[in-house]
């Protein structure tokens, strides 16, 4: 894997790249962590596909302004980081908060994405409270490697605690449930067997809302599938590629017009 900064907005953003077959694959981490949780998965799907995985502003290796930015901010950056580094109909692949991003960017910037993957998307409406994410997140923790911990602290401290604490305010503030609809690309939705942040019924709901969504449920693998499970979600997210994807670009579907809602 090779990592490459690229200028974005006056502001350097760091992303590490496998090469490969495209359409590019272009991973978002979750909240308040960086790209090095999706590493094992991007050199993965690098084997068969371009495979990206990009620092949000403020985390990881993207140094980002004196305050903490919003998601939408965050869409935005992602989708003007495609831009700069001249990748044209990407496939998102968000994880956890990553998924909240890669909606709101796919909506917003419909002519910088022809389809997405979400990875346990977060946040269940019916447990949109800090008290019961907690309270998921500590039942979840035991099927994540530990390795997967260490990797978290990390970011956490490199982040600092204000942006911490402002990327989990902005999950649990989204209504990610009102842009689904609005998503106009092939979509798969990703879910781990024993997530207990994602359980099956809002992964299913997410599917639903999505106007081309499609479900995958992956044996044996918590809310962190990117990290535990790579060979198994390179193997879908492949399939994705040359199947659903694939389907939509020979109809015409595969990349959409340049009105976005909201």
């Amino acid at each position: 894997m090779q990592r490459i900064s690229t200028e974005v907005n006056g502001r350097p953003m760091a992303a590490w790249r496998a090469p490969g077959r495209r359409p590019p694959v272009v991973c978002v981490h979750g909240a308040g962590v960086s790209s090095r949780e999706l590493l094992p998965f991007v050199e993965e799907l690098g084997r068969r596909n371009e495979a990206w995985a990009v620092d949000l502003p403020g985390f990881g290796a993207s140094p980002g302004p004196a305050y903490p930015l919003g998601l939408r901010a965050l869409a935005d950056a992602v989708a003007d980081w495609t831009a700069a580094a001249d990748l044209d109909g990407v496939v998102l692949l968000g994880s956890s908060f990553g998924c909240q991003v890669a909606v709101d960017a796919a909506v917003r910037h419909p002519d910088r994405v022809a389809g997405l993957v979400l990875v346990g998307p977060t946040v269940d409406a019916a447990a949109r409270g800090f008290g019961r994410q907690l309270l998921r997140w500590l039942r979840n923790s035991p099927r994540e490697r530990v390795s997967m911990a260490a990797l978290n602290i990390a970011d956490y401290r490199d982040a600092g605690t204000r942006r911490v604490v402002d990327a989990f305010r902005e999950a649990l503030r989204d209504r990610v449930e009102d842009r689904l609809p609005h998503v106009r690309v092939p979509a798969l939705v990703v879910r781990g067997a024993g997530d207990r942040l994602v359980p099956q019924d809002w992964a299913e709901e997410v599917t639903r809302l999505l106007p081309a969504g499609r479900l995958a449920v992956v044996p044996d693998a918590g809310h962190m599938v990117p990290y535990r499970r790579p060979r198994e979600l390179a193997a879908l997210v492949g399939d994705f590629l040359s199947g659903g994807l694939a389907a939509a670009d020979a109809r015409g579907g595969g990349r959409p017009g340049r009105r976005a809602a909201g």
